[in-house]
């Protein structure tokens, strides 16, 4: 069986006793031919799965054959699961922490309906409510162990859509889909700061990119995307896991010009404490390095414009003809419309 956490990965798992250990693994197991989607930290998995042993009075692998559902007529108020794992389990959970309960350690198997609140019409913060294993999982929790389990198991819930399906699903549909200059494609996770990271690839580089190729882009939701490493590397860019990275960096053979491009939406311009610590990690890159800080629009950029430093470039993605020059007299001098 998939050994979801190990001792290796997570500190309190490492504490707790060989059966427990056995009996966490088995029940994320469980949860996930369940269809739970478990793409979380170890201590987080950790603290789902004992959740919901409490919720069906589960305290050895043995007990599953006997798992309490609610209509046994058992179900643990929020307070009463930090007693119950604190007590069965080796875990000090405070016990002001009876919110986390509800809203972290119980939130994808009660949305997922394997666990029940035994008054779901009540008010969210009614301390009386108590959750339990909804009957129909708690069925073939009861048969675990027998032959065929897992054919059981998509038997009975072949008409529930799993939550994990459900919810990848839903994050596919939420996509944006980005063009580098190279004719390659990326998909971003949506989002307004992920729109203008598109805006700069696909209509800042192509303007004032001199022929640059995308090296690094992060997406909210995966830091390293898109990432050209050895490329980098061989332009002697600092440790690419460094957590100062900026949001889109892309390089120019033709200028030898690596662009470091800061993509605003809520915070991080290029500011002078922020250009000086690039500056510093930058200082044995062989290319030269040209600083830009990216906005969707201008009252945005009126938000940070304060903040952004000399000798730098800025680039406001609904004027995308245009860019805004912090650099003192370098340009300056009459326009000539052509």
């Amino acid at each position: 069986m998939k050994q979801y956490i190990s001792p290796d990965n997570s500190k309190t798992f490492s504490e707790k006793a060989p059966q427990v250990q056995e009996l966490i693994n088995t029940t994320l197991y469980i949860l996930d031919t369940f269809g739970i989607p478990l793409d979380a930290t170890p201590r987080r998995l950790e603290r789902m799965a004992i959740a919901f042993l409490a919720s069906g009075d589960i305290k050895k692998i043995a007990d599953f054959k006997k798992a309490k559902d609610l209509n046994s007529g058992y179900a643990l108020k929020t307070r009463d699961i930090i007693i119950y794992v604190n007590k069965h389990f080796g875990e000090n959970i405070s016990s002001g922490s009876y919110d986390d309960i509800r809203r972290k350690d119980l939130k994808l198997l009660t949305v997922a309906e394997v666990v029940l609140q035994s008054s779901p019409n009540s008010a969210t913060n009614d301390s009386t409510r108590g959750y339990s294993i909804n009957p129909t999982y708690a069925e073939l929790i009861r048969n675990f162990g027998s032959k065929d389990w897992k054919k059981m198991v998509s038997e009975k819930l072949k008409n529930i859509e799993p939550l994990s399906k459900k919810l990848k699903r839903e994050r596919e549909i939420a996509k944006v889909n980005v063009t580098l200059p190279s004719g390659g494609e990326l998909t971003f996770s949506a989002g307004e700061h992920n729109d203008l990271q598109k805006a700069i690839i696909e209509d800042f580089l192509p303007r004032y990119g001199h022929g640059a190729e995308v090296l690094y882009v992060g997406d909210t939701s995966d830091k390293y995307l898109y990432l050209e490493k050895e490329k980098l590397e061989e332009l002697n860019f600092f440790e690419i896991s460094h957590e100062e990275l900026p949001d889109v960096i892309a390089y120019s053979k033709k200028k030898n010009w690596l662009y470091l491009i800061e993509a605003v939406h809520s915070s991080g311009p290029i500011s002078e404490l922020r250009l000086i610590q690039l500056q510093k990690l930058t200082k044995d890159c062989k290319a030269d390095i040209v600083y830009v800080t990216a906005f969707l629009n201008r009252p945005k950029f009126r938000q940070f414009m304060t903040d952004i430093a000399w000798e730098t470039e800025v680039w406001i993605a609904d004027n995308p003809d245009h860019l805004v020059h912090f650099n003192g007299d370098k340009f300056l001098g009459p326009y000539k419309p052509e």
